[in-house]
């Protein structure tokens, strides 16, 4: 039986058969996306440029020589490329465990589609058993920590943790997700809030799920049968 390793490098090889040549990519933050850095890197194929959401992910591109741009000099990504913690059937998903989510979710925006790659792990019928991360200015975090409560949800701080643009990280728990997109246009409006890692605007075209029956590729509304 594959390893849950296997299973990611598994997604990130099939990944990389999705990626045009001679274009711009982006490419996203995590374990799984480090893999699919690795495959990129040992393909031969050729790209003009890759947008990084994260410092992690630029080390490793700089050692697999996969050149890095800044996003305001592209005009557009053919394709971004990233994991996710939790996805569902809709291919919306929540993001963020590695504290990246506004990056990530700009460079998702930037893009034309949107690859998330995932193991079986990551599949789930209901989003919210993994904690929700919303990205809070600091001076705004107990104000903002009282309106979660109200909306049911248990923030925990992420102690120690400063996001790439300097605000800190509430980790909601025991918050299950049950309107994507209405909730998470409605955090979002609270004041004091960047962002948060509900993907509903933005959820994947594309998910390349491993299995342990094998790779499957699955559109918005596909079971993973």
């Amino acid at each position: 039986m594959a390893t849950q390793d296997e299973l990611k490098r598994m997604a990130a090889e099939k990944a990389v058969e999705l990626v045009p040549e001679n274009e711009y990519i982006g490419i996203g933050t995590g374990s799984t996306v480090n893999f699919f850095i690795e495959a990129l890197g040992k393909s031969g194929k050729k790209i003009k440029g890759a947008v990084s959401t994260s410092k992690e992910s630029s080390a490793l591109m700089a050692k697999y020589e996969i050149p890095e741009v800044a996003l305001g000099d592209v005009i557009s990504l053919a394709v971004y490329v990233d994991g996710a913690d939790e996805v569902n059937h809709m291919l919306q998903m929540i993001k963020g465990g590695g504290g990246a989510l506004l990056n990530e979710k700009i460079v998702a925006s930037a893009s034309e589609k949107f690859i998330c790659i995932a193991d079986e792990s990551k599949y789930v019928s209901r989003l919210g058993k993994f904690p929700l991360p919303v990205e809070v200015v600091p001076h705004a975090r107990s104000l903002v920590s009282r309106k979660l409560l109200a909306m049911g949800a248990q923030p925990e701080l992420r102690v120690g943790f400063t996001t790439f643009n300097g605000n800190q990280i509430l980790d909601l728990h025991n918050f299950y997700i049950d309107r994507p997109v209405s909730m998470e246009d409605e955090i979002n409006r609270i004041t004091g809030v960047v962002e948060n890692g509900i993907f509903g605007h933005k959820a994947a075209d594309v998910l390349i799920l491993a299995t342990a029956g094998g790779v499957k590729v699955l559109k918005p509304g596909q079971e993973a049968v």
